[in-house]
């Protein structure tokens, strides 16, 4: 090895972003495998190689001790003395065996370590870079698809989309841009696994954050999102400052912002509605748009009875009791709903009995 070794180290450092250090060790472990491999030897040796020239030496080591038990690794306390006198039993001799022409065996092994090294190094870049950002939202383009996975180039590395995380019903071109929610980043033996989701409530709740400035800024907060994915989804806001209207910041200018949001989820409709402390008022808020007459809420079974107009019953439980069941996931409460006309003492039909499916999926 020489010096147009090291630059080529010190290039491929550069060029692959990882630390020389990460290679040079990783040369100088190849280095020792060829020195045992080629020599038979069953010492225990430190390989050294400048970093400027390239020049290597092999060093073989010895433990100093009082009795010797293992010549192979061992050495008196005696005999170490003999060649300086300073020495101590428990310290370590190195003696050079570097080989003739050893440099250009150990360059033949280092190569294929060198190459494993940098493929190990980059999975692990790749790891720290992503899992850092679990539960964040990226962006990509579809690489391709096998059977039902969507693979996400991500730019430095591959997000898988499975079936389950996939929008009902949204198909999937090549080279098409998607914004995908970071649910996970395993450890695999083929490096790390970026499990990607368009289904989760999560990647709403960024969304959001991307395109409302006052979100971004702390002056309107996201407190609940729901999701049915493709379909219809709610979220609850409130402001920290009483002069912002928090659902207006969310709509935006003419709805540009919710627009926005929706054209990236292809057209899944989006309630926007203010949190409230008060149960009554949230459930309420909840349901809209249906308009509500009034509400009651039992905080021993957490269960708020709503009456709307008779007219908007059927809005109030929505389309196969959607948009009752996106309220009563949003609030986190049991919500039976009955129409105006109905008897204070009157039992709800089986239809109008909304209760919160415990196993809903809620982003708080």
């Amino acid at each position: 090895m020489n010096a147009d070794f090291v630059k080529a180290i010190a290039l491929l450092a550069k060029e692959k972003s990882i630390s020389p250090d990460v290679l040079y060790s990783a040369v100088e472990e190849a280095l020792i495998t060829a020195y045992k491999k080629n020599y038979g030897s069953a010492q225990n040796v430190r390989v050294s190689m400048h970093k400027e020239t390239g020049e290597i030496h092999v060093y073989a080591r010895k433990n100093i001790v009082e009795e010797v038990t293992d010549p192979t690794t061992e050495i008196s306390l005696e005999d170490a003395q003999k060649l300086n006198p300073h020495y101590q039993a428990g310290d370590i001799l190195e003696t050079e065996v570097t080989p003739k022409n050893f440099g250009r065996i150990a360059a033949q092994n280092a190569k294929q370590v060198i190459v494993q090294r940098i493929r190990e190094a980059e999975r692990g870049m790749v790891y720290e870079r992503y899992s850092d950002r679990e539960n964040d939202i990226v962006t990509g383009t579809v690489q391709r698809i096998e059977g039902h996975n969507v693979f996400i180039d991500l730019g430095t590395a591959e997000g898988l989309l499975l079936p389950n995380e996939q929008i009902p019903h949204e198909t999937y071109d090549y080279h098409q841009r998607l914004k995908c929610y970071v649910v996970e980043v395993k450890k695999t033996t083929k490096g790390p696994q970026i499990i990607l989701s368009r289904t989760h409530p999560g990647l709403l709740k960024r969304l959001f954050e991307l395109e409302v400035s006052e979100i971004q800024d702390g002056t309107v907060v996201i407190d609940s999102v729901a999701r049915e994915p493709g379909m219809r989804s709610k979220i609850a806001v409130h402001s920290t400052n009483p002069s912002v209207d928090p659902v207006g910041a969310c709509v935006g200018p003419k709805g540009m912002r919710v627009r926005a949001i929706v054209d990236e989820l292809r057209g899944e409709k989006i309630d926007i509605g203010k949190y409230s402390e008060d149960p009554e008022e949230y459930v309420a808020n909840a349901l809209s748009p249906s308009k509500v007459v009034s509400a009651r809420a039992d905080k021993d079974e957490k269960i708020c009875r709503v009456v709307v107009p008779d007219y908007q019953l059927s809005l109030a439980i929505g389309k196969e009791g959607q948009n009752a069941r996106l309220a009563a996931k949003l609030t986190g409460w049991k919500i039976d709903i009955k129409p105006a006309s109905a008897p204070a003492d009157e039992e709800p039909e089986d239809e109008e009995d909304v209760l919160l499916d415990d196993e809903a999926e809620t982003e708080e």
